[in-house]
């Protein structure tokens, strides 16, 4: 047991030295510091049935990338004088445990708004207080409090982006400088009999070597974070003229934007540093693009999502959830693999699935692309589903954002133009005319003509043959139509709207099925078409680009 005043630095998110009051504050009048993470089974522990590698709630990237992230925080604290003390198991017990064994006077940790952690940190602060523990918990993950701003607007939380602009104005903290370094800590105190380890390798956490073939080409860490950053604000008028519409999906060599998502997901970045480097670059310009479209635009969007995330209970299902459109979505498992699997016979959306296997990430434009196909597009799968398999592969997977962005683009929320459907041929097509994009993803059809490229099952046998790819064999046709796909779409959220207007919201489980009778009714009239589909799906799904 250590003798003088022990502080603890909880890091969940939060991996940088740079802009954290909360460790700034575990390192001030406290003689030891104890800077803890704690691999977490729910989130860590290998899950051999999972659809790709990783553990039940996250895949291999991911898990990797947190893995260089906690190396190169521990690597940061040597350096002032501490390290990162790793230990495993359910994270309060670990806690309770470590507050006990150390005589910790002070607990540090970084807000937290996701409700897993809600519920940890809950549990977690109330033992402390009760032995008399000042716990320091400041929010720093995002550019505001999301409870001043619901505050601010009556209690509830914007539910527009321009209106969330409004209420919320200038950060507080933008005008004053914010703690960038840290030049000592106070050393680690005895241990105890806490069970400590480094940060593991993915075999000592149970991973295989050969497990994933492919691998993000994104390091984690803060210095990574850093270096990258340098890199975008060096590009003053990159930064200046950047436009969210715009921005080539296409381009993979060097993505065409920031790609610094991963790295604020994890808090490897300071939201609040890169907004006040934004600011500086915006100073020194005779002109710049404003919100929704610029860079700085674009973090107030992820402090929007954030924002009413954390006011809204259920934000992440339909049921239940007060902002979210009920509608009687289908539940086909087989339409929902050829997706996942980049078997649906739209190059366009087949290579942008196969980036997200392979590098955990996509071009927020293909990210749209292929949700709306998914859903409200094409195959009028819930969006829940895409949900699950975006915060499984995605590096930068953000619970408040991922889920915002599926109600969005689903039009179950916050967005309602349902019949503007992104094209999976035209719309690639505009940016990368020639298909380097498809034939770099997807090397099946690395041959195929650049006139049909986008839309390979109409190329003549004798193109398909000379391009060594013959569509229903080496690639799958397409599992529907686009044309009339994205039409019975339509109709099905016109019907839905109707009736979420109708009862004012109040759509029970019950009308939900109805309407689903109603439209299935309405698609009887059309068997052999539907005879049709489900051959072309059972063709699709009988293998899989992703592991070819």
């Amino acid at each position: 047991m250590s003798s003088g005043s022990a502080s603890l630095m909880w890091f969940r998110k939060g991996l940088r030295l740079h802009d954290n009051p909360a460790l700034a504050y575990a390192s001030r009048g406290s003689e030891f510091m104890y800077p803890v993470f704690v691999i977490d089974p729910h989130y860590m522990k290998p899950d051999p049935t999972a659809f790709s590698p990783g553990s039940t709630r996250s895949g291999l990237n991911r898990i990797r990338f947190l893995l260089e992230s906690l190396a190169d925080l521990d690597h940061s604290l040597r350096k002032v004088g501490s390290k990162l003390l790793v230990l495993k198991g359910n994270p309060c017990d670990v806690l309770v445990r470590c507050l006990k064994e150390w005589d910790v006077k002070k607990l540090c940790l970084e807000y937290d708004t996701e409700p897993y952690y809600q519920g940890l940190d809950s549990t977690v602060k109330d033992y402390a207080s009760a032995a008399g523990i000042e716990v320091f918990s400041p929010v720093s993950h995002t550019l505001f409090n999301p409870a001043d701003i619901i505050q601010k607007n009556g209690g509830k939380p914007p539910l527009s982006y321009q209106s969330f602009l409004k209420v919320a104005g200038q950060p507080s903290w933008a005008s004053s400088p914010l703690v960038f370094e840290l030049s000592s800590v106070p050393p680690v105190g005895d241990l105890g009999k806490c069970e400590i380890s480094e940060v593991p390798t993915l075999k000592e956490l149970g991973y295989r070597d050969n497990e994933q073939t492919d691998w993000t080409p994104f390091r984690g860490g803060e210095s990574e974070a850093l270096k990258r950053l340098e890199e975008v604000i060096s590009d003053k008028e990159w930064v200046a003229n950047f436009e969210k519409p715009k921005g080539d999906p296409s381009a993979f060599v060097k993505p065409a934007t920031t790609v610094l998502s991963p790295y604020l997901k994890f808090g490897c970045l300071s939201s609040r540093y890169f907004y006040q480097c934004l600011q500086d670059v915006y100073k020194n310009v005779k002109e710049h693009t404003s919100p929704p479209v610029s860079l700085v635009g674009q973090l107030l969007w992820r402090d929007f999502f954030y924002t009413v995330a954390f006011a809204t209970p259920n934000f992440d299902r339909m049921n239940g959830n007060k902002i979210c459109k009920q509608i009687p979505w289908n539940t086909d498992d087989q339409l929902l693999t050829a997706w996942r699997e980049a078997r649906t016979g739209y190059p366009w959306i087949d290579a942008s699935m196969v980036q997200l296997h392979k590098w955990g990430w996509m071009h927020h434009l293909s990210r749209h692309c292929v949700a709306c196909f998914l859903t409200r597009g094409d195959l009028f799968i819930h969006w829940e589903k895409g949900r699950d398999i975006f915060e499984r592969l995605l590096i930068d997977s953000d619970w408040a954002i991922n889920n915002g962005n599926w109600l969005w683009l689903s039009c179950s929320s916050f967005f309602y133009q349902y019949n503007r459907i992104y094209s999976p041929i035209s719309f690639g097509k505009k940016y990368d005319p020639n298909g380097n994009f498809i034939r770099h993803f997807l090397p099946v059809l690395r041959d195929m003509p650049k006139e049909y490229i986008y839309e390979p099952w109409t190329a003549p046998l004798s193109i398909q043959t000379k391009a060594k790819c013959i569509i229903g064999k080496d690639y799958p046709k397409p599992v529907v139509s686009h044309d009339s796909a994205s039409k019975e779409c339509k109709r099905k959220l016109a019907e839905a709207y109707a009736l979420n207007k109708r009862l004012n919201g109040n759509v029970s489980d019950e009308d939900l099925r109805n309407l689903r009778r109603k439209l299935d009714e309405g698609q009887e009239q059309e068997p052999k078409i539907r005879r049709q589909r489900q051959k072309l799906i059972t063709e699709a799904i009988t293998g899989s680009v992703v592991k070819s």
